[in-house]
């Protein structure tokens, strides 16, 4: 390795690919010493400890080197999911084990400084459950259901999210979150993203760890995708990447959507379009999570919906699947069932080549309604212990 700082060993830990000191060695070429000198930064900084290696490394009877591994109980991660009429939160330890979770109303529309302001009264409210300080946090993870610039954190035109377009999320949550922890939380880092990313970051990780294009599609009150490639996200230039439900369907010129436009796919396609359609036809349905409860009971009308809208969905997702070869196509969301996913692959196997679906899985969610709240805490670890990150981390401690 041309880097072998204590960063980068802490990643060779990390993956599992070195650990013990003399796999560090042989890995990096860096001598005994320099090897032991890194680790004791590590060490210092609680990040990783030493347990007992397996017999079976010994084959020869002597005792088998202690083992290298990565701390998850040094330090907790906040995440919050926000939906448009929902939100959950929770701590986990940076394995992805949750230790306190919360989940209630909280409308998006409010805005930002309310929406922020009542995520930080939560989260105050679940350490002090789990008897940790703001200290222990060391980073918050948002999951929002918008396109999001990586660089600053800002959500960008969102068609959802009145009131949010290029706020300052990361800031204004460190300073909710100061208020109602300490200010000893003033300076925690805060990383948003959209939703279908998180979602699909999750998943891939969780259940597809080997699936090198992963492709999972988020139908609740709007329609988006999110893309895993080589085990990154896939975002765009800007964050746009995966908001499909904006493509416009050429046979439905009238459907206005909430965007402004008309023909999009989610003004037909999305539980919000659905839940104004079951109430049109005299089955009241406030949001895609009704739509949700009404298929739960099997009602005919939203049954044949979903139906539907799956089809449409589908002859969208037979042009994605075409341009990503992804192996697996994960559906997600209020609409997830059995009526919307039977129109999803009539469509989609109607329309694309055989040759793109042929080792194609087509599947449901594993990690259902926490799968944003894993996402966000897994993108907040990531970020916070990759090498570069680490070691600049490591070096501030230091000088304090």
């Amino acid at each position: 390795m041309n880097q072998a700082s204590a960063g980068h060993l802490l990643r060779l830990i990390r993956n599992g690919q070195a650990t013990t000191r003399g796999e560090l060695q042989r890995i990096t070429g860096l001598s005994r010493s320099t090897v032991g000198h890194r680790l004791d930064q590590l060490f210092r900084a609680g990040w990783i400890r030493e347990a007992a290696g397996d017999p079976v490394d010994a084959p020869t009877g002597g005792r088998p080197s202690l083992r290298l591994e990565f701390d998850a109980s040094h330090a907790v991660v906040l995440c919050a999911d926000l939906e448009t009429r929902h939100a959950r939160a929770a701590v986990l330890d940076l394995g992805g084990t949750m230790l306190a979770e919360h989940s209630g109303a909280l409308l998006i529309n409010q805005g930002p400084d309310e929406v922020l302001d009542r995520l930080a009264q939560w989260f105050a409210l679940l350490l002090e459950k789990t008897g940790l300080g703001a200290g222990a946090v060391c980073g918050i993870g948002l999951s929002v259901p918008g396109p999001v610039d990586r660089a600053s954190g800002r959500v960008l035109q969102p068609p959802l999210m009145p009131g949010w377009d290029r706020y300052p999320v990361p800031e204004r949550m460190r300073q909710a979150f100061a208020a109602h922890a300490g200010g000893v939380a003033r300076h925690v880092p805060v990383l948003v993203e959209n939703d279908a990313n998180l979602m699909a970051y999750a998943e891939q990780r969780r259940g597809f760890p080997d699936c090198a294009a992963f492709l999972l599609i988020k139908v609740s009150t709007g329609i988006g995708a999110g893309v895993v490639v080589d085990g990154d996200m896939y975002r765009g230039i800007d964050g746009a990447a995966g908001d499909i439900g904006h493509i416009r369907l050429s046979d439905h010129p009238h459907a206005l959507c909430r965007c402004g436009s008309y023909g999009c796919l989610a003004a037909v396609a999305s539980g919000r379009a659905l839940a104004e359609q079951l109430t049109a036809a005299g089955v009241p349905t406030a949001s895609g999570s009704g739509v949700r409860d009404q298929l739960a009971i099997g009602q005919p009308d939203a049954v044949r919906l979903a139906r539907d809208a799956g089809r449409l969905v589908g002859g969208v997702l037979a042009t994605v699947v075409t341009l990503l070869n992804p192996g697996v196509l994960m559906i997600a969301g209020d609409l997830t069932g059995p009526p919307f996913l039977t129109g999803v692959r009539e469509l989609l196997y109607q329309r694309a080549m055989p040759r793109t679906t042929a080792y194609l899985q087509v599947v449901t969610s594993r990690l259902g309604d926490r799968a944003g709240l894993a996402g966000a805490a897994a993108m907040v670890v990531e970020s916070l212990y990759a090498p570069d990150h680490a070691d600049t981390r490591l070096a501030a401690a230091t000088a304090h």
